[in-house]
Parts: C-alpha cells; sequence; structure tokens
C-alpha cells in the first residue's frame, strides 16, 4: 500500500517549511529511516526521513515549494512499483477507499499473533526480578520513536553505580549512552544488542545490590559473543561476554547528546580496567577491529557516501566504536590531504608573497533569496524597530585568563575532549553577571506593562554556518561550569555546522554571546533578538602595551592581552547604569582571573 510523506512540525510556532533538495528521485528505491529530502523553515534547516521502504513513486512538492506542516511532499509505493503509479491512487477516491480495508484485515490477523507472544515472555522472566527497577527507552529527540541497543556496557549479574553507563543506544538522529536510573546488580536485560525498541519500552531492571539475576536473561549474552568474530573457534566464548564489559574503559569524552550533563558526573564514570587485562586478552582484538565491534547502519551508510574506511578511523565513542563525527571528520581530511600535500613539497614556496585572491564564482549573478536569510532579515529589522537599542563597550584585561589556558589547555583537552578558548570564560562571566544583576536578562511586555525575570540563564550562542548565521541556546547555563560550558559550545557549533541541531535548541535564548572577535574584529553592535533585551558581542584577544599600576614600580607600560566586551541592550527596560554594572561584574571576575579550580589547577 503506498504511504504517504508528510512535513512534520519542526518546532513550537513552524507552521510551514520549504523543499529545499531532494535526495532521491521519482522511481529510486529508499529505505526506512534513510534521508529522503531537505527542508527549511525559519528555525532550522533538516533531513527528512522515508516512514517506509519502497520506491518513491511521486513527489508532490518540488524544490523551492512551501508545504503546510501535515500536506504530502510525496509517495512511496511497493517494491517494483513504476513512478508516477501512485498518482491515480491518490486522486481518485474510491481507489483511495478499497485498499484501507486490506491494512485493518492485515493488522486483524497478526494483532493476535504477537500479542501472546509479547505477553508470555515478560511474565515469565521478570518473576524474579518483579522488586527491580525498570530501565526504559528514552525520548531522545522530539520526532524520534525508536532506538536500536549498539552495546550493552554491563552484563546479567553485574554491579552498577547510579547514572553508569549502561548501555548505547542508536537512532536516525544520534548515538548516545543511556545511564543506569538506579545503583544495584543487573538482573535482567530484555531487548538484546542489535535489536530495536520503542520510546518507553523496558530494555532491563536493575535490582537492589547482591539480588539474583532472573533465570532467562542468561541466555541473552549470545548477542554479544556473536559481535566479536575474533575468536569464533573458542567454546567459553559465552562465559567472557559478562566479563569483558568490565574491561573496557569508560573514560572516554561523553557522546555527543551527553555533553550538557554535568563534567564531573562524565569524569567520574571511569571503571578501573587494570584487573581484567590479563584473563581478557582475547577480547582486546574485538575492540581493535573495524568500529570496536558494531558499527551503526547510519555510521555505515555514511561512510559510504563519503569513500571512508571504516577499519583506518579511529573511533571516539565508548571503547573506541566509530560514531558519525568520526567518519566526518575523516573525510574532511580526505579532502584537506590533496590540497595539504603542494605545500609540504614545497617549502620555500612560503616565503613567497601571498596569491592575490580569486573572485567570487558569485560575482556578476543574481541567486534566490534564501528562506533563511530572509527569516534573519526580517528579524534583524524587527528587533531595530520595536526596540530602543544602545550599546555600551568596555576594556577588559584578560591576561591572566590567556596564562591560565595556555597553563592548561592541554590537560583541559585531556579531562573534556574539547579545545579550551577564551569564549568559555566569557560565557561564564557573562552568566554569573547575568544572576547578579537579572534585568539584563529580563523580557519587557510593554503592551502587557510587564517585567518578567527568568528564572535560569538561558544562553545563546551565534555560530556562523554557510546558511546564516543560526544561534543555538545552552539552557540552563548557570548550573554549569567551566568545563560544562564549554562542551556545549563545542557539540552545539558542530551540530549547528553540519545541520544536526533540532528546533527545540535553537529557542528559548534569554541572553544571547556573539564572538565577533573570531574573525579579527576587535569589537561591534550587536542587534539584540526580540524577546530578548540584551546581547554581549566579545571581540578579539590582541596584545598591546597598556599603562598598569604596579604596586612597586606604579604605573607602567606593559604589554597586555586586552579584549573589548560591547553589550547592545534595550534602553527601554535597560538603563546605561545596569548595562555598565553588569559589564564592570563581567571585568572584575574575568580580570581576577580565579579559574584555577574550574581548570584543575
Amino acid at each position: 500500500m503506498p504511504v504517504s510523506v508528510t512535513m512534520p512540525r519542526l518546532g513550537e510556532s513552524v507552521t510551514e517549511g520549504t523543499v529545499t533538495r531532494w535526495l532521491k528521485q521519482e522511481g529510486d528505491t529508499v529505505e526506512v529511516d534513510e534521508p529522503l529530502l531537505e527542508v527549511s523553515t525559519d528555525k532550522v534547516d533538516t533531513e527528512i526521513p522515508s516512514p517506509a521502504a519502497g520506491v518513491l513513486t511521486r513527489i508532490v512538492v518540488g524544490e523551492d515549494e512551501t508545504a503546510e506542516v501535515g500536506s504530502e511532499l510525496a509517495v512511496i509505493g511497493g517494491e517494483g512499483e513504476q513512478a508516477g503509479a501512485a498518482a491515480p491512487q491518490q486522486q481518485a477516491p474510491a481507489e483511495q477507499a478499497a485498499p484501507a480495508p486490506q491494512p485493518t484485515a492485515a493488522a486483524e490477523g497478526t494483532q493476535p499473533e504477537p500479542a501472546p507472544q509479547a505477553a508470555p515472555a515478560p511474565a515469565a522472566a521478570p518473576a524474579p526480578s518483579g522488586e527491580g527497577t525498570p530501565v526504559t527507552m528514552p525520548a531522545l529527540g522530539e520526532s524520534v520513536t525508536e532506538g536500536t541497543v549498539t552495546r550493552w556496557l554491563k552484563q546479567v549479574g553485574e554491579t552498577v553505580e547510579a547514572d553508569e553507563p549502561l548501555l548505547e543506544v542508536s537512532t536516525d538522529k544520534v548515538d548516545t549512552e543511556i545511564p543506569s536510573p538506579v545503583g544495584g546488580t543487573l538482573l535482567e536485560i530484555k531487548v538484546a544488542e542489535d535489536e530495536t525498541a520503542a520510546v518507553g519500552a523496558e530494555l532491563a531492571v536493575i535490582g537492589a545490590a547482591g539480588a539474583a539475576p532472573a533465570a532467562q536473561p542468561e541466555a541473552k549474552p549470545a548477542p554479544q559473543a556473536e559481535a566479536k568474530p575474533a575468536a569464533p573457534q573458542a567454546e567459553a566464548k559465552p562465559a567472557p561476554a559478562p566479563a569483558a564489559a568490565p574491561g573496557v574503559s569508560y573514560n572516554e569524552p561523553a557522546a555527543e547528546a551527553e555533553v550538557a550533563k554535568q563534567p564531573v558526573q562524565a569524569e567520574q564514570r571511569a571503571v578501573p580496567p587494570a584487573p581484567a587485562p590479563t584473563a581478557q586478552a582475547p577480547a582486546a582484538p574485538a575492540l581493535g577491529a573495524e568500529a570496536a565491534g558494531y558499527v551503526t547502519p547510519l555510521v555505515r551508510k555514511l561512510a559510504a557516501e563519503h569513500g571512508v574506511d571504516l577499519a583506518s578511523v579511529n573511533g571516539t565513542g565508548v571503547g573506541g566504536r566509530v560514531r558519525k563525527q568520526d567518519v566526518l571528520e575523516a573525510a574532511e581530511r580526505a579532502k584537506a590531504a590533496p590540497a595539504a600535500a603542494p605545500a609540504t613539497a614545497a617549502p620555500a614556496a612560503a616565503a613567497k608573497p601571498a596569491a592575490k585572491p580569486q573572485p567570487s564564482a558569485k560575482r556578476g549573478t543574481t541567486e534566490k533569496l534564501p528562506r533563511i536569510r530572509k527569516a534573519i532579515a526580517k528579524r534583524m529589522h524587527e528587533s531595530l524597530h520595536e526596540m530602543a537599542q544602545l550599546t555600551t563597550v568596555i576594556e577588559v584585561d584578560v591576561t591572566k585568563v590567556a596564562r591560565l589556558r595556555a597553563q592548561a589547555k592541554d590537560s583541559f583537552q585531556q579531562r573534556h575532549g574539547v579545545k579550551l578558548s577564551f569564549l568559555p570564560f566569557f560565557a561564564l562571566a557573562a552568566v554569573e553577571a547575568l544572576q547578579t544583576y537579572p534585568i539584563v536578562n529580563a523580557q519587557l511586555d510593554l503592551e502587557g506593562g510587564t517585567i518578567t525575570y527568568p528564572g535560569a540563564e538561558h544562553l545563546g550562542i551565534a555560530v556562523d554556518t554557510e546558511r546564516g548565521l543560526v544561534v543555538p541556546v545552552i539552557h540552563n547555563a548557570g548550573d554549569l561550569n567551566l568545563g560544562g560550558i564549554a562542551k556545549r559550545v563545542a557539540d552545539l557549533a558542530e551540530r549547528t555546522r553540519t545541520n544536526k541541531i533540532s528546533p527545540d535548541e535553537i529557542a528559548g535564548a534569554t541572553f544571547t554571546l556573539t564572538n565577533t572577535g573570531s574573525r579579527g574584529a576587535l569589537f561591534d553592535t550587536p542587534i539584540v533578538p526580540t524577546p530578548q533585551s540584551a546581547m554581549l558581542g566579545t571581540g578579539a584577544v590582541v596584545k598591546r602595551p597598556v599603562v598598569v599600576n604596579d604596586p612597586n614600580l606604579g604605573e607602567v607600560v606593559a604589554v597586555r592581552s586586552m579584549v573589548y566586551l560591547a553589550l547592545s541592550y534595550d534602553h527601554r527596560l535597560i538603563d546605561g547604569a545596569d548595562a555598565a554594572r553588569f559589564l564592570a561584574a563581567v571585568k572584575e571576575r574575568l580580570e581576577a582571573g580565579n579559574f584555577e579550580a574550574e581548570l584543575g589547577l
């Protein structure tokens, strides 16, 4: 039966979307969840996956056309159907009504069969673990309805701590770890590796420490053994499977979707691997094999599209598993390698004057205004006309921060998995100042006659992308320390540039930070996006001679690392004195340079 592909709701306030590109054409075969088309809204650009496997028989909405949420975009037919064959079926009401009873009849024939099979199996197994705590499949995104268990990090009978990584799950949007909800003993595994479960389905049962595991789950490590082709002839293969997991180090950098967690929790997840290696030596090659065992279908497809050999990729996931980002980075390195080769072959060329920049191919052309640029233009124009905007600039000496950064950047990257830039320092200082001066974080409703002070600091970070400026949000930024903010900034920026950000992650900002100095600008006057009331721009950190007051020498000229911070704000709500007090608090925090505890120094 033909399946309709409809425009999904890509955000709370989004009512329509524009088809920017069809990734498949009529007559092409598609798989379930395979990217089918790209859609753009005023909030996000994203891919729409195919809801069913089959043949793309008809495209209803062409490229650059706009469709409302819920409207039909295309039709997926069964294998072997010809392109365009679904068109008459979709247009003729009589034919549309005829196939309707068929799925109902099929469903009636299949419903009684799985129900008895699903019910007795759990009923017999959980009996010994009735007092345990269930581990369920979490909702890993607004449109995600199911996930695939890629690897169990713990086996039946093993002890787990609360928030310790328990298993890895893969969806069409993200690969992530699922932590244990409680501490205790893993009594039962209900969904084996490579099996898919719906959101909310029970994956396992955690019982009290020392509790006896259920009898049935002991047979479930079999999939674990099948995932290790390194020792197919060993008769003791099922036995090492439960014990192999403790030999895997969990001290890897957290998965992308987990970076919002407190760094302390992420670092305390490490399980010492020392006791197990000698007994589990045969298992080690399995982790060094292609993708360290299981590779998700999404990662395999991505590697095939970019021509990346998975065996040559060093995975950054738990236990060395290859993630989507690893494949994308390998593809970028492959592209950059040919360009770097001529430079190494002719080092003398570096001494020559810089070549004249090549003119852009867009010179003398006209192109259609992209939807995201149109949305940016509209919002910026509205903001300037709705607010009485003013900008106040302050100069800050960040020499101490620069020294701390140089001292701690290597250990920081090893500990947190991201580079240490100046931006997290600016963000942390700004968030702390917002807590002291909440008027800068407030929102004005002139018609309603109210001022709303949010209960948290939701920090927007302006990210430069090929599509235009996008502002993902660090929600509850006031709950994060320096390491947590650094990881959230790196994660959001990367997923924004690769078009993997969700609509919910670019909404709800109460204050925005824009790093205008990333391209060398000393400062600018940012335009505050409504309904926010203020936005902070950070300029380039540059060394220059400055008069400083030395306690022994008095006023002397010294080379210092300096930066301009520019705060744009709605002057209807925020007075100049309020802005000056806020900037002074940021300046004092940065110049004091008391970040040793945050950096582990």
